[in-house]
């Protein structure tokens, strides 16, 4: 993660930077610098993406992405590991460009091994998430074998589980959903 404090970045700074491989990503203005993830972390995104894309298909409900552009303001532009958004809202919030232009009912964040990401994805995002209006916000732990679920109560996000290899993950958004933890982390 890199800090440009005293600088304000927005959406149209990052046309000017390299396609490199590096994932850039500014929440409130400032530019945060992410190196390509590890293997286990792309895995864990996989699989959760193929649990949300075959309920997605069997409901035809919505639709799921792996690290879609989500452009909530200029200054706030992220690019979670996995989305799932309802059809109304892709109708509604999908740009030209592709890129969501509001909150996705579900964000999913895997973690990393850097404290500075691991605490972006615990903290920054979550208070971004939860000022954007994200229904569910799951935090998935590949070393820990861990999934928090934050979900909307009272017009923010909290803690309502911590779910380990042998619970299931079921959520009241998505009827119907359900897949075992262990398969997410396998």
């Amino acid at each position: 993660m890199t800090n440009t404090s005293g600088v304000c970045w927005t959406i149209h700074d990052l046309e000017l930077l390299p396609e490199d491989g590096k994932t850039y990503e500014i929440i409130a203005g400032e530019l945060l610098v992410t190196r390509a993830p590890h293997w286990k972390h792309q895995e864990v995104a996989g699989n959760i993406y193929a649990q949300l894309q075959t309920w997605s298909r069997e409901s035809g409900l919505g639709r799921a992405a792996i690290a879609p552009g989500i452009i909530f303001l200029t200054t706030d532009s992220v690019i979670p590991d996995v989305v799932w958004a309802s059809q109304q809202r892709l109708a509604e919030d999908l740009d030209e460009s592709g890129h969501l232009t509001n909150a996705p009912e579900l964000v999913v964040e895997v973690l990393s091994k850097s404290k500075k990401d691991r605490q972006r994805d615990l903290e920054v995002k979550l208070k971004l998430y939860s000022s954007q209006g994200v229904q569910e916000y799951w935090i998935c732990d590949y070393q820990k074998s861990e999934i928090k679920v934050y979900r909307r109560e009272a017009a923010v996000l909290k803690l309502v589980a911590t779910l380990g290899i042998q619970d299931t993950l079921l959520t009241p958004l998505l009827p119907n959903f359900s897949c075992l933890v262990q398969a997410i982390f396998s």
